[in-house]
């Protein structure tokens, strides 16, 4: 908002030139989101344990040392998307479509979340939302999202495939790429979903992979980086970055509150939200695969819940101790602060391979 009402009056007033920088609104969200998340994060708090009078429901089945978090309130993830809306909507240039829509799926799998996390409350159960409900939702929201992304981008991108570690190179895969899109939106919204199981524990890893698709963002949206680096250009995401800007600094704000012990829990009102966002940006910058990369945390997680229900169903037996993984490491005598920060190394280490595919074609 501020670009498209303060740039335009650059001519006479020098100091809103800085509107134009992509880094400076980017910058800014990031400070916006921090401060906001800082500002109602409290008094969020105050009024979820006020309304939560049971908190998040503990499963009977979990690691024993979750007892102890019993009453702590879920719906955290109300912070998130508050601060990253309101500073995306402040830093971002309105008239750019991919915003709106990367909005509308972060909102929208937000609700989703958010009624999910209701229903836990209200029926303290860990099950939420019934489960076909639930994935038809995600399936018409990320199909819905996909199309309209489609529309935006131009041939050859529209319906392209781009392979990391290899030059200006795309795979056409038709209208085989909606479902494969909307996959990769689902895939990444669930995963991330799996992965918040412990204090701090997806926070950080949702903040690495933001900040690298800020970058990655950026620099597909220009072509003097896109010529340089031998990448698709994709005309229009540069804006993307200021979005990733808002998350980093509202999950910033989140950890404060998440830090163990965790005062309160995002949910799946913020996991489901923020999965979904980064699945879209991935869809959007074409570096879908890139997106496994960077988030490989979270893919392990989601492998692990398959491959664990798998060996159940088919064979009988259980692979790990409990999944997701994190679990498993609990399940083992591993400390939570352990388990967290050593996830955090593995997350910053892939996001950093996932980097090197920009310069290594």
């Amino acid at each position: 908002m501020f670009f498209n009402l303060l740039y335009p009056l650059s001519d006479s007033i020098s100091i809103f030139n800085v509107f134009q920088y992509l880094t400076f609104r980017t910058g800014a969200a990031v400070m916006t989101a921090l401060l906001i998340s800082f500002a109602l994060g409290p008094g969020l708090i105050r009024a979820l344990r006020a309304r939560q009078t049971h908190g998040q429901p503990i499963r009977s089945d979990g690691p024993e040392t979750h007892a102890a978090k019993a009453g702590t309130p879920t719906m955290g993830g109300v912070l998130i998307l508050l601060a990253v809306t309101v500073a995306t909507l402040l830093w971002a240039d309105m008239t750019n479509p991919h915003i709106w829509a990367l909005l509308v799926v972060t909102i929208g799998f937000g609700a989703i979340g958010f009624v999910d996390d209701a229903l836990k409350l209200l029926n303290r159960s860990h099950r939420g939302l019934n489960i076909r409900i639930k994935v038809a939702a995600q399936v018409m929201l990320a199909v819905g999202a996909v199309f309209w992304v489609t529309m935006i981008l131009e041939a050859p991108l529209d319906h392209g495939l781009a392979l990391p570690f290899v030059k200006s190179f795309l795979v056409d895969i038709g209208w085989f790429s909606v479902p494969f899109a909307a996959f990769v939106v689902i895939g990444s919204s669930n995963a991330v979903n799996l992965t918040d199981g412990l204090d701090g524990l997806a926070i950080v890893p949702i903040m690495v992979a933001a900040a690298c698709f800020a970058l990655i963002a950026y620099v597909v949206g220009n072509s003097v980086f896109t010529d340089y680096l031998q990448v698709h250009h994709v005309p229009g995401t540069g804006e993307l970055a200021v979005f990733c800007g808002a998350l980093v600094g509202a999950g910033l704000g989140f950890l404060w509150f998440n830090a163990p012990p965790a005062m309160v829990f995002m949910g799946d009102t913020g996991s489901l939200s923020t999965g979904a966002a980064l699945g879209i940006i991935a869809v959007m910058t074409k570096h879908e695969i890139v997106l496994a990369i960077v988030g490989g945390l979270f893919v392990l997680e989601a492998v692990s819940v398959i491959v664990q229900v798998a060996s159940f169903k088919l064979l009988g037996r259980r692979v790990f101790a409990m999944a997701p993984l994190h679990h498993h490491f609990e399940k083992k005598g591993f400390a939570e602060p352990t388990i967290v920060i050593r996830f955090w190394v593995i997350a910053v280490i892939l996001a950093l391979i996932g980097l090197s595919t920009l310069k290594l074609r």
